[in-house]
């Protein structure tokens, strides 16, 4: 079995969201068999920054869905978007 590696591009509700809570509960928030492999951030616009989580996931467990519906259920965030993905 393979695994693939996701970066995610998740995006806050507002400014002001602290990104270190922000960053443990979408670690919190990941289902079984799903890792978090680093952080990066990217300054969007106007002081919004959005966090660019690269996640590893076991190849059968259907990609990426099962973790942007947890990330887009986690309280202040807004939006999550699917980066690049490749196989590992």
């Amino acid at each position: 079995m393979g695994k693939v590696a996701a970066k995610l591009k998740v995006m806050p509700q507002d400014p002001e969201i602290d990104l270190d809570e922000l960053q443990d509960r979408l670690e919190g928030s990941l289902p079984e068999g799903a890792k978090i492999n680093g952080f990066e951030r990217d300054d969007v616009a106007f002081g919004l920054v959005a966090l660019l989580p690269t996640v590893i996931v076991p190849d059968d467990a259907g990609g990426t869905e099962a973790v942007e519906e947890r990330f887009s259920e986690v309280e202040g965030v807004e939006s999550v978007e699917v980066q690049n993905v490749g196989r590992i």
